[in-house]
């Protein structure tokens, strides 16, 4: 059986941003003003609209005190 290059698939990209933010009882302009972004910003993230940078998914994850890992997953669509 060959492996497939994940360059290849067609992955989305998952986030747990908006469990996370709720978990901590934080409001989409209270994570901006922590991250530095729009609120518009997080509710495009939350929502899957937008994948954020590099810089931006590792100030998630200082903020939220877990690693990206938990976070944001790729997952292989259909």
């Amino acid at each position: 059986m060959r492996m497939e290059s994940l360059l290849y698939m067609s992955l989305k990209l998952r986030n747990r941003v908006r469990e996370l933010r709720n978990d901590h009882g934080w409001t989409q302009q209270e994570l901006a003003e922590k991250t530095g972004v729009s609120r518009q910003s997080i509710n495009s993230i939350e929502c899957e609209r937008y994948i954020p940078s590099l810089p931006l998914a590792l100030s998630f994850a200082r903020i939220f005190g877990c690693s990206t890992e938990d976070i944001f997953t790729l997952e292989k669509t259909k």
